[in-house]
């Protein structure tokens, strides 16, 4: 939903896991979020949230007032959970709007 999104407690680094229902093939992976300035996509082929490998890692563009938008076209690889960490930011509290992975 356009209208809720997530945010963090104010200390870094912070982390937001999202799981698929099976493991599955992704390409491209995008986000919406606000005042992020280094984030790290990490991802994880077992059953449960664990042993995640590092896809990519990258400092983030500041847009005061504006979402910053970033796609992230990788090798395509296979995950069952996909960890986000922001490791820094621009501000105290960030925000996390959307998430978008394409694959199979």
């Amino acid at each position: 939903s356009a209208k809720t999104f997530w945010t963090t407690t104010g200390m870094f680094p912070q982390e937001l896991i999202i799981g698929f229902p099976k493991c599955v093939k992704i390409s491209k992976v995008a986000i919406q979020c606000y005042l992020v300035r280094t984030l790290r996509i990490e991802r994880s082929t077992s059953k449960d949230p664990v042993g995640f490998e590092q896809c990519v890692e990258k400092d983030l563009q500041h847009t005061e007032g504006q979402l910053q938008r970033e796609e992230f076209s990788l090798p395509e690889f296979q995950a069952t959970y996909l960890r986000f960490i922001i490791k820094s930011a621009f501000d105290h509290f960030v925000s996390v709007h959307r998430v978008m992975a394409e694959g199979t």
